[in-house]
């Protein structure tokens, strides 16, 4: 018999509208003495049977729901059937690229268990109790479902340390990783560094607002009659760059603090025969951008991809004016006629508020825009309508008018 998770009274309400996370404040009693990871059944004040849960105990996030149907049973076979769906999800998107995400945790029902590939290397982050516990019969499903044999850990994030797990990097599974793994992604090479670079190596999340910058930059020169100039802030390992490039820009200008991730860049540049077109800056981006207003440039294409600004919601107000700070001085740069894509991946800035501290800047600005489209994660990264947690990653694209 598995322990139990009681609820307090009224605290059910989310779990039936299958809502895969319970609470430390949601609970009011724990039979039995499950350990960390283990299922259990979560039952509302009534007795009310409301779903299997890993349990995290000490953790805010005291439970992660597997399951809302009560004849399922949370064995190797469940999982390793989750995972293969999972997988199976994402076999359209490889025409695309050989840089995937595979499994992203609560939308395809698996907690706190991400999977990326690249090429033929997987890399994997368990985040949470749940999957630490199952991690053997992840792995091994994983493997066998995309066929890859090389899989990398990197259990280094703060939502793993906040369950009371210890950080864990390193092999998993079959070699060590070379130093640098090419992908490709809509016909451009990239270099990923998966034991060191962000995340799992690379912004996979981005790959559909890469293709579109390549075709803003097409659809700039033939409405300029020009090859169009283009600005990528917080450049990282290049991506946008060489998407605007190979849309026709003719001088891209990429900014970041990191020397290391501007090496990368410019060797991502070279891999792809673009030459005499890349400027990379190695600086602080607000000080750079606040630089280039009082140089009086102006490009055609702006992107501005900044890392999380508020881990959480009491960065929320600080957040903010960063966020409105980079995309005022963003839109002073922008051209008449010109684009700029704005984004943030910090979950605790929702969509709404996002479009709100733009239109801010805007109107600081003094300019007329359009917002032509809202931006999101591609396709590898959906959304579990049910988490809405789930949505971090938010972006609008704007149009200065002439």
């Amino acid at each position: 018999m598995p322990g139990e998770l009681i609820l307090k009274p009224g605290k059910e309400r989310s779990l039936l509208r299958r809502h895969p996370w319970v609470y430390d404040t949601a609970v009011a009693r724990v039979t039995g003495q499950p350990a960390q990871g283990a299922t259990v059944a979560v039952r509302a004040a009534d007795g009310r049977w409301l779903a299997w849960a890993a349990y995290a105990p000490g953790a805010t996030l005291r439970a992660r729901c597997w399951s809302f149907v009560e004849t399922d049973t949370i064995d190797a076979a469940w999982i390793g059937s989750r995972v293969r769906a999972a997988v199976a999800r994402r076999l359209p998107l490889r025409a695309e690229s050989d840089a995937l995400r595979l499994v992203y945790g609560e939308a395809d029902c698996l907690p706190g268990f991400i999977a990326d590939r690249y090429g033929n290397q997987l890399v994997v982050q368990l985040q949470s109790s749940g999957a630490q516990a199952w991690r053997e019969v992840l792995l091994d499903a994983l493997v066998q479902a995309s066929g890859c044999a090389n899989v990398y850990e990197r259990s280094d994030s703060a939502t793993r340390q906040r369950e009371g797990l210890a950080a864990s990097s390193g092999v998993a599974r079959g070699a060590e990783p070379a130093a640098r793994i090419e992908v490709q992604e809509h016909g451009l090479r990239m270099a990923v560094d998966v034991r060191g670079g962000h995340k799992t190596g690379f912004y996979i999340d981005q790959r559909d607002n890469r293709r579109l910058v390549r075709a803003l930059a097409g659809a700039a020169a033939e409405r300029l009659g020009r090859a169009p100039t283009a600005l990528n802030c917080f450049c990282y390992t290049g991506g946008f760059s060489l998407a605007a490039a190979a849309g026709g820009a003719q001088r891209v200008l990429s900014i970041d603090s990191s020397a290391e991730a501007l090496v990368l860049a410019a060797d991502n540049a070279a891999r792809n025969g673009q030459t005499g077109v890349h400027e990379w800056r190695q600086a602080d981006v607000f000080q750079a951008l606040r630089q280039l207003r009082d140089g009086e440039e102006r490009f055609d294409l702006i992107v501005l991809d900044p890392p999380k600004f508020a881990a959480s919601h009491h960065h929320v107000e600080r957040a903010a004016r960063a966020y409105k700070d980079i995309t005022l001085n963003a839109l002073r740069l922008l051209a008449p006629g010109g684009d700029l894509l704005t984004f943030s991946c910090s979950g605790a800035i929702g969509v709404e508020l996002f479009q709100k501290i733009v239109a801010g800047a805007v109107v600081d600005a003094g300019l007329d825009c359009q917002m032509l489209a809202r931006l999101a994660a591609g396709a590898d990264h959906p959304l579990l309508m049910t988490h809405p947690e789930g949505e971090y990653l938010k972006g609008l694209l704007l149009r200065r008018l002439a």
